[in-house]
């Protein structure tokens, strides 16, 4: 029995070994199949990239003979290229070459030429040598001859030549200055004509200014009574508290004010006005309205100067020369408002001197400032011009600004450029048309003094002012005075003319001298 189960057991032992068996060969048997699939594998991929691998060995060595056969295209091109290159070159040197031979043969020709010129030169030479030892000999036999027949030696007869060359000189001399004069004074007025032309074009007024008037209008005759007071307490008042003198006349409704001080007659004039409008006019009235118009006229006076430093754009101006220019709109002469004539002359100077180059700033502080001297002139003695240069000094204006408000009018002299051209812009302000009126009295008087000046010189026979005074016409004795005196009288007429009177523009002077012979037949 237990032979039996042991029996079993061995063989139940052998079948489970042999099912294992078994299934380990099964096992082993599909690793082999998969190891055979994956090397199949393989071998295609291997097959694949190999032929990818020569496609594109064979696709890299066409483009490799590609660039090659272009490479070789290009070079042979370069090639036949640089051959023409140097064909031209060789023909251009061949060409220099033979120019240069040819020019090597014309030097030698004229090597030549010059050789036979030089032995030409040397033979002239000697002749001329030659010629000149017979013309020296001559020469002193001439001069011995003529000192015998002239009765005269070489130096007396020298002397007499020279003496008369000399007088024809001076008379040739004389007339080649006065057309150099001439030619250069034409010259120079052509070119200022053009830069004052030029900066006048730039530059238009909008209107004449007008004149200020001293004479307040009145509602009836009834008010001069008024004003007047009684015992003429109200119009001494007006008086002592504005300084000025009331006029009342004949002239119905009219009060003229004089006084040399144009801002107390504006403020006079203006204190009128509110107590005529008021109707209150007593002396304590007086004194109130005097006060505020006093206290008006300081502000208008800043305004103007202000907005004539703000119109002409400068800058670091003293309060005083402020005040001045404001005070300067109250002031009028030949009826020109003396601050719009300031304000001209200065945009004339810096015109011009922008037109010469030179600094328009400094040119239009100097003419916007040339007349302040005018506003304390009724205040202070003196010249203008003195005054206002002194006060400008005080102000720290520059010396070049300073020099040229006391040089325009040629009280001082010129220190710089700038001062003529103040002169100019203010010659050009005051005679532009409509800007000053003359009166026929002082027109009168021009002209009387033009031909004054002319007759005090000797040897002028009549003198006749022309033009408006443009030009003086002088007839000389031409028995006294020769060509080179008229001519020397002429200069001295203009000397004196800019000397002793004051004119716009330029005065010609015209000395005329005419021999007539007069002879009948009969």
């Amino acid at each position: 029995m237990v032979l039996g189960l042991g029996n079993m057991v061995i063989a139940l032992i052998g079948i489970g070994a042999f099912g294992l068996w078994g299934f380990l060969m099964l096992l082993v048997k599909r690793k082999i199949d998969q190891a055979n699939e994956m090397l199949s594998q393989a071998r295609d991929k291997w097959k694949n990239t190999q032929r990818d691998i020569d496609a594109e060995k064979r696709d890299a060595l066409l483009k490799i003979k590609d660039e090659l056969y272009k490479k070789r295209v290009d070079f042979e091109q370069e090639m036949k290229r640089g051959r023409a290159d140097l064909d031209r070159l060789h023909q251009k040197v061949n060409e220099k070459y033979d120019a240069i031979e040819k020019r090597e043969s014309a030097i030698d020709e004229m090597r030549n030429e010059l050789q036979q010129k030089e032995r030409k030169l040397s033979r002239m030479e000697d002749s001329l040598r030659a010629d000149e030892a017979k013309i020296k000999t001559m020469y002193s036999d001439l001069v011995s001859k003529l000192e015998r027949i002239g009765n005269m030696t070489k130096d007396e007869a020298k002397q007499v030549l020279l003496e008369s060359l000399e007088s024809e000189v001076r008379l040739a001399n004389q007339k080649w200055i006065q057309k150099v004069e001439e030619e250069v004074r034409q010259e120079a007025k052509d070119r200022a004509i053009n830069y004052l032309v030029t900066a006048m074009q730039r530059f238009a007024a909008e209107q004449v200014s007008p004149h200020s008037s001293s004479v307040v209008n009145l509602p009836n005759d009834e008010m001069k009574g008024r004003i007047i007071g009684k015992e003429g307490r109200n119009i001494k008042a007006l008086e002592m508290a504005t300084g000025m003198e009331f006029v009342i006349g004949e002239t119905p409704e009219i009060i003229t004010i004089s006084g040399f001080n144009p801002v107390r007659r504006e403020i006079a004039r203006r204190s009128l006005e509110k107590l005529i409008t008021d109707g209150r006019i007593n002396p304590t009235r007086i004194e109130e309205v005097v006060g505020q118009c006093e206290k008006e006229i300081d502000d208008v006076i800043q305004e103007y100067g202000k907005k004539a430093i703000i119109e002409s754009n400068l800058q670091g101006v003293h309060e005083d020369i402020v005040s001045l220019l404001g005070k300067l709109f109250f002031r009028t002469s030949f009826s020109q408002n003396v601050l719009e004539h300031s304000k001209e002359v200065g945009l004339f100077a810096r015109m011009i001197a922008d037109e010469l180059g030179l600094d328009g700033t400094i040119a239009l502080r100097a003419g916007l400032m040339h007349d302040i001297g005018k506003a304390i002139s009724a205040e202070v003695e003196g010249p203008h011009a003195i005054l206002g240069s002194d006060v400008a000094k005080r102000c720290g204006e520059s010396p070049i600004v300073v020099n040229a408000i006391a040089a325009h009018h040629e009280e001082v002299g010129f220190t710089s450029i700038y001062a003529p051209i103040i002169v100019i812009a203010d010659t050009i302000s005051a005679s532009r048309p409509g800007a000053r009126r003359e009166t026929l009295t002082a027109y009168i008087k021009r002209l009387e003094a033009l031909e004054d000046i002319a007759n005090t010189f000797e040897g002028v026979k009549k003198a006749y002012a022309l033009q408006a005074g443009r030009e003086i016409r002088i007839i000389v004795e031409e028995d006294r005075l020769d060509d080179e005196k008229a001519l020397n009288l002429a200069r001295n007429i203009a000397r004196k003319i800019e000397q002793d009177l004051s004119f716009p523009g330029q005065i010609k002077v015209n000395v005329i001298r005419e021999k007539r012979a007069i002879e009948y037949a009969r």
